[in-house]
Formats: structure tokens, C-alpha cells, sequence
């Protein structure tokens, strides 16, 4: 019999589907993986933003998990967003009590519309537990900013230092994007935890609106890279290639009246949103 490379993701469902579990679950069957899910919130959401977040109860996270785990299993797990400190917490006992391998965590903390996403209390477990159990963290700007104490990273040349400080605190790869700079060529940094080597992931700044979701399918793609062997720095240099592919194939399309989401589906079909 063949054999899925699984991959898990463990994050909140936006119901407007362009972030969150829906973006995860397009993006890893485009990758030709398997995924299956662990749903920790259920946000009130669409194009415009976010205006209201529910968190699943702690034992439903857990259970999930579990019932997953002990018997799909998860080449490759994507984490996203991590409301409390209760859910990570639970998290991290999972991943320990099944030695999870090929964990990506994407640090969610805020939406793009301003919407806290993740309470105060969680951050001190998300920094102390969660992250040192990653292979590879995926902080945009403001979120590596934040996981470095305030550090104002303003320049493109600020961020391969920030990226190896986040690597050498949290004891893990990074791959910082470089979105929010107003370059017009976006060159994100990929640091390597395990022999110090910078790599950088340079692109072509692609004018739209329709940018819901890129972190969500950013790092969901280079789990799906993880689960089928890839070595980090391929992961990256995949995820990277996915997600300016996705973003220049949905780049034309209108869905809702605020920021539309990347055609997430784009290997699928030649024209897959029509």
C-alpha cells in the first residue's frame, strides 16, 4: 500500500478561508500531502478583519491531538495560532509525549487588521516551551520584534543579525520575512540552527491587495517540505517559491472588499479559480 507524507496542523479557523486551518489545508494538499487538523479557536472573520475569537476548550485541543497522532501520526506539524498560555502548554505536552519531529511554528500574535490573536499570558510559554521545540520558526517583522524584546528591525540589512539572534535564543531555525519592509525587492532570511549559515530567500514585491493568509500558507508549505525529507534550507527555499507563486496567481482576483486571499490551490489546475 502507498503512503501519505502527513502533516498536521494545529492552529485557529478563519471563517472568511483565506488563513488559518483553511489556508493550511489548501496549501498542503497542493503540496501533495495529507493534512489533518487540531482546531484551538474559531475566529469571526473575512476580508475586512477580525472581530471575534473563541477559543476551543483545552481538553478538545488535547483530544484532538491525540486522536490524530496515536493514529494518522504527522510527518510534519504547523502550528499557528495560540491563543492562551493553557493551549500551548497542552500543546507542548503532545508534541513531547509523541517525540514530534518537523515542527514549524508560525508565531501568530496579531492579525493584519490590528486584532490581538494571542493573550499575554501565552507569550512566556509560547517563548520558553514551544519555541525550542521547533525545527523552524517563521516570525514576520512586528512578531520578531517582538520575540526580540522590542528590537526595532526597520531595515533589510537589520535582519540577518535578528534572524541569528532569534535562532540562538530560541534554539532554532528561523526564517524571517521581510513583507513589511517597503522595499520593492524583499529579500526574506532563512538562519540555519544547526551549522550558522544564512541563506537569503530574495523575491519581487507583487502589487495587490489580496495577501490574507501568507504566513499561514508560508509555513504550512515548508511543513509539507519537511515531511517529504527536504533539509531546512530546501523546506525554505520551497516555501518561499509556494508562496510568491500563490501570491502572483491570485494577485488578479477579487474576493470580499478588503485583502483577499493567495490562490492557494494554484498547482491543482491551470485556472483553478474559475
Amino acid at each position: 500500500m502507498k503512503h501519505y507524507n502527513t502533516v498536521l496542523s494545529i492552529a485557529g479557523s478563519d471563517s472568511g478561508g483565506g488563513a488559518g486551518i483553511q489556508a493550511d489545508i489548501k496549501t498542503i494538499s497542493a503540496c501533495g500531502c495529507y493534512a489533518s487538523t487540531a482546531i484551538t479557536a474559531v475566529t469571526v472573520q473575512n476580508t475586512l478583519g477580525v472581530t471575534g475569537v473563541h477559543p476551543v476548550p483545552v481538553e478538545f485541543v488535547e483530544g484532538q491531538i491525540d486522536a490524530v497522532l496515536s493514529d494518522i501520526g504527522a510527518d510534519a506539524i504547523k502550528i499557528g495560532m495560540l491563543q492562551s498560555g493553557e493551549i500551548v502548554r497542552c500543546i507542548v505536552r503532545m508534541l513531547r509525549k509523541y517525540g514530534c519531529r518537523n515542527v514549524v511554528v508560525d508565531p501568530v500574535m496579531v492579525s493584519t487588521s490590528g486584532h490581538r490573536l494571542i493573550e499575554e499570558g501565552a507569550m512566556q510559554s509560547l517563548r520558553t516551551e514551544l519555541l525550542p521545540l521547533a525545527a523552524v520558526i517563521t516570525p514576520n517583522i512586528p512578531e520578531a520584534e517582538i520575540l526580540l524584546d522590542g528590537k526595532v528591525l526597520d531595515k533589510q540589512a537589520n535582519l540577518y543579525d535578528a534572524a541569528k539572534q532569534l535562532g540562538e535564543k530560541y534554539g532554532t531555525s528561523v526564517l524571517l520575512k521581510a513583507g513589511h519592509l517597503t522595499e520593492e525587492k524583499l529579500i526574506d532570511i532563512f538562519y540555519n540552527n544547526v551549522d550558522g549559515s544564512i541563506t537569503e530567500l530574495p523575491s519581487i514585491r507583487i502589487n495587490t491587495k489580496n495577501t490574507h493568509g501568507t504566513g499561514c500558507t508560508m509555513s504550512s508549505a515548508l511543513a509539507s517540505a519537511l515531511s517529504k525529507g527536504l533539509s531546512v534550507v530546501e523546506a525554505a527555499k520551497f516555501a518561499k517559491n509556494f508562496i510568491n507563486e500563490a501570491i502572483i496567481a491570485g494577485a488578479d482576483y477579487e474576493i470580499g472588499h478588503g485583502h483577499g486571499p493567495v490562490n492557494h490551490v494554484k498547482t491543482l489546475s491551470p485556472n483553478p479559480a474559475t
